[in-house]
């Protein structure tokens, strides 16, 4: 059991950890101290009560890493400005053009890193991670991601043309020449997998911009994936819920944002 209990010679009794997760911290009034009890194992390891505390009282064990603080953590907003933020998600881009050189597995590893600090449904984190960088495995994986889609008919009328275009500007149409493709897969059964890999996706390519890399997520994968087997196994990955990108350094830069209409949004009047 990873929280094993309360350091009481740091515990300043604020009860933080009781507001946070009152299912398992409660005030033992004649002691007036604070206890930790998962009777029923159910914990999530969310680790919120590691979060909150202000003395670093929660003792734990094998939770993986370590801590994590800095200056400013409670304050993120002076880290990352609003007016900052929209800039960098507004001017995030699909990158479909990549330079030849591959990406030195540590910023790879760093944008990994990001990837598995996403949030998932109850703190599950079941996805499993697979990063293809050998070009004759990505062609044969986009062959077979192609033959796939197009035995199709909709898919064949909607795609067939396009990738015969692709063909003669891409060796590997499918994945755009990328000198890498991330895949996230998770053997969770529900449907609450495929939300997970959609933010962890997203993390990874916000990670990634952030390091000077292009990224696109790829659903010509994601789809033959499921709807064959050979590409499952030509990608190492199995499972129902599966989601890929293509990340290396662009060979394109875009000088504006493009307009996008907006949504009503109920419930909030805006002017």
């Amino acid at each position: 059991m990873p929280i094993i209990g309360i350091d009481y010679q740091k515990c300043n009794s604020c009860r933080m950890c009781i507001q946070e997760c009152p299912r398992r911290f409660f005030l033992d009034e004649s002691k007036s101290r604070v206890h930790f009890e998962d009777i029923d194992g159910t914990c999530s390891l969310c680790g919120h009560c590691i979060a909150v505390c202000p003395e670093d009282a929660i003792l734990y064990e094998d939770f993986g890493d370590d801590v994590f603080t800095f200056d400013g953590i409670e304050n993120l907003e002076k880290i990352v400005p609003y007016e900052s933020l929209y800039k960098f998600i507004r001017a995030h881009r699909s990158i479909r053009h990549y330079k030849k050189r591959e990406v030195p597995k540590e910023i790879l590893k760093q944008v990994l890193d990001i990837m598995q600090y996403a949030p998932t449904g109850s703190n599950l984190r079941y996805e499993k991670y697979v990063v293809i960088s050998d070009r004759e495995k990505l062609k044969n994986i986009s062959d077979a991601v192609i033959e796939t889609l197009l035995q199709d008919p909709g898919m064949k009328d909607k795609y067939e043309e396009s990738f015969n275009i692709r063909k003669k500007y891409y060796d590997i149409p499918v994945f755009f020449d990328a000198p890498h493709v991330i895949f996230v897969y998770s053997l969770l059964d529900m449907q609450l997998a495929d939300h997970n890999i959609g933010i962890i996706i997203t993390y990874g390519r916000l990670a990634a911009q952030s390091l000077g890399l292009g990224t696109c997520w790829n659903g010509w994968a994601q789809i033959a994936s499921l709807d064959n087997k050979k590409v499952m196994k030509l990608a190492g990955i199995r499972g129902k819920h599966i989601g890929a990108f293509t990340i290396g350094y662009p060979n394109i830069t875009y000088k504006r944002c493009p307009p996008r209409s907006h949504k009503p949004i109920k419930g909030l009047k805006i002017d």
